[in-house]
Protein backbone atom coordinates (compact mmCIF):
# COMPACT_ATOMS: atom_id res chain seq x y z
CA UNK A 1 0.00 0.00 0.00
CA UNK A 2 1.43 3.65 -1.10
CA UNK A 3 -0.62 5.96 0.54
CA UNK A 4 0.17 9.37 2.16
CA UNK A 5 -1.49 11.80 4.12
CA UNK A 6 -0.24 15.36 4.67
CA UNK A 7 -0.85 18.48 6.50
CA UNK A 8 1.67 21.53 6.49
CA UNK A 9 2.62 24.71 4.70
CA UNK A 10 3.75 26.01 1.27
CA UNK A 11 7.29 27.28 1.50
CA UNK A 12 6.76 29.39 -1.38
CA UNK A 13 3.96 29.77 -4.21
CA UNK A 14 3.06 26.61 -6.51
CA UNK A 15 4.67 27.17 -9.87
CA UNK A 16 2.15 25.35 -13.05
CA UNK A 17 3.54 24.36 -15.91
CA UNK A 18 2.48 22.33 -18.75
CA UNK A 19 3.43 18.90 -20.76
CA UNK A 20 4.19 18.66 -23.90
CA UNK A 21 0.91 17.00 -24.28
CA UNK A 22 -0.95 19.93 -23.08
CA UNK A 23 -1.46 18.59 -19.69
CA UNK A 24 -1.94 21.44 -16.67
CA UNK A 25 0.53 20.34 -13.21
CA UNK A 26 1.34 22.02 -10.17
CA UNK A 27 4.54 22.00 -8.18
CA UNK A 28 4.95 22.65 -4.40
CA UNK A 29 6.76 22.29 -1.29
CA UNK A 30 5.27 21.41 1.92
CA UNK A 31 6.45 21.93 4.96
CA UNK A 32 5.37 19.09 7.67
CA UNK A 33 6.20 20.37 11.31
CA UNK A 34 7.92 16.66 12.64
CA UNK A 35 5.85 15.74 15.42
CA UNK A 36 8.66 16.17 18.58
CA UNK A 37 10.71 19.21 19.80
CA UNK A 38 14.63 19.14 19.09
CA UNK A 39 16.95 19.33 21.46
CA UNK A 40 17.69 22.78 20.92
CA UNK A 41 14.00 23.39 21.98
CA UNK A 42 12.50 24.21 18.09
CA UNK A 43 9.88 21.80 16.13
CA UNK A 44 11.92 20.88 12.96
CA UNK A 45 10.02 20.20 9.57
CA UNK A 46 10.07 17.98 6.56
CA UNK A 47 9.99 19.63 3.16
CA UNK A 48 8.43 17.23 1.09
CA UNK A 49 7.70 17.84 -3.25
CA UNK A 50 3.78 17.60 -3.73
CA UNK A 51 2.80 17.28 -7.80
CA UNK A 52 -0.66 17.73 -8.80
CA UNK A 53 -1.94 17.07 -12.14
CA UNK A 54 -4.94 18.50 -14.10
CA UNK A 55 -7.60 20.48 -12.66
CA UNK A 56 -6.47 20.25 -9.40
CA UNK A 57 -3.39 22.06 -10.34
CA UNK A 58 -5.39 24.86 -11.98
CA UNK A 59 -6.85 25.32 -8.14
CA UNK A 60 -3.71 24.61 -6.82
CA UNK A 61 -2.16 27.54 -8.46
CA UNK A 62 -4.80 29.72 -8.26
CA UNK A 63 -5.82 29.53 -4.73
CA UNK A 64 -2.69 28.13 -2.52
CA UNK A 65 0.22 30.93 -2.01
CA UNK A 66 3.42 30.93 0.24
CA UNK A 67 2.43 30.35 3.66
CA UNK A 68 -1.46 28.45 2.98
CA UNK A 69 -1.71 25.79 4.93
CA UNK A 70 -2.85 22.52 2.75
CA UNK A 71 -3.77 18.77 3.38
CA UNK A 72 -2.51 16.25 0.80
CA UNK A 73 -3.61 12.66 -0.13
CA UNK A 74 -1.88 10.73 -2.21
CA UNK A 75 1.15 8.25 -3.01
CA UNK A 76 4.95 8.56 -2.98
CA UNK A 77 6.98 8.44 -6.36
CA UNK A 78 10.01 8.14 -7.28
CA UNK A 79 11.79 8.87 -10.34
CA UNK A 80 15.21 9.21 -11.97
CA UNK A 81 16.98 11.65 -14.44
CA UNK A 82 20.56 12.08 -16.25
CA UNK A 83 21.55 15.24 -15.03
CA UNK A 84 23.52 17.31 -17.57
CA UNK A 85 26.99 16.40 -15.85
CA UNK A 86 26.23 12.92 -17.02
CA UNK A 87 25.29 11.83 -13.32
CA UNK A 88 22.11 9.99 -12.44
CA UNK A 89 20.03 11.79 -10.36
CA UNK A 90 16.86 10.72 -8.18
CA UNK A 91 13.89 12.68 -7.23
CA UNK A 92 11.02 11.19 -4.38
CA UNK A 93 7.63 13.40 -4.38
CA UNK A 94 3.97 12.83 -3.29
CA UNK A 95 1.68 12.47 -6.43
CA UNK A 96 -1.62 14.26 -4.99
CA UNK A 97 -4.86 12.47 -5.68
CA UNK A 98 -6.52 15.31 -3.38
CA UNK A 99 -5.54 18.69 -2.19
CA UNK A 100 -7.38 20.40 0.33
CA UNK A 101 -7.37 24.09 1.17
CA UNK A 102 -7.29 24.50 4.98
CA UNK A 103 -5.88 28.29 5.23
CA UNK A 104 -9.09 30.84 4.18
CA UNK A 105 -8.08 33.22 1.23
CA UNK A 106 -8.18 36.06 3.35
CA UNK A 107 -5.95 34.33 6.05
CA UNK A 108 -2.19 36.37 4.87
CA UNK A 109 -4.95 39.79 4.69
CA UNK A 110 -6.78 41.16 7.98
CA UNK A 111 -8.90 38.95 9.56
CA UNK A 112 -11.69 39.49 11.57
CA UNK A 113 -11.52 37.90 15.12
CA UNK A 114 -14.48 39.25 17.07
CA UNK A 115 -17.66 36.60 17.63
CA UNK A 116 -20.12 38.93 16.50
CA UNK A 117 -22.24 35.98 18.22
CA UNK A 118 -21.46 36.72 21.93
CA UNK A 119 -20.55 40.18 22.00
CA UNK A 120 -17.70 41.45 21.07
CA UNK A 121 -14.87 38.86 22.65
CA UNK A 122 -11.48 38.04 20.55
CA UNK A 123 -10.60 34.68 20.22
CA UNK A 124 -6.68 34.24 21.26
CA UNK A 125 -4.13 31.95 19.73
CA UNK A 126 -3.98 28.40 21.40
CA UNK A 127 -0.24 27.47 21.65
CA UNK A 128 0.38 23.80 20.52
CA UNK A 129 2.84 22.44 22.98
CA UNK A 130 0.27 22.45 25.56
CA UNK A 131 -2.10 20.64 24.01
CA UNK A 132 -2.86 17.22 25.58
CA UNK A 133 -3.15 15.14 22.48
Amino acid sequence: MNRVILIGNLTKDPELSTTNSGINYCRFTLAVPKRFVGSAGERDAEFINIVVWRTQADNCHKYLKKGSKAGVVGSIQTRSYDAQDGTKRYVTEVVADEVEFLSSRSADTSTDTTDTTSGSSELEPIDDDTLPF
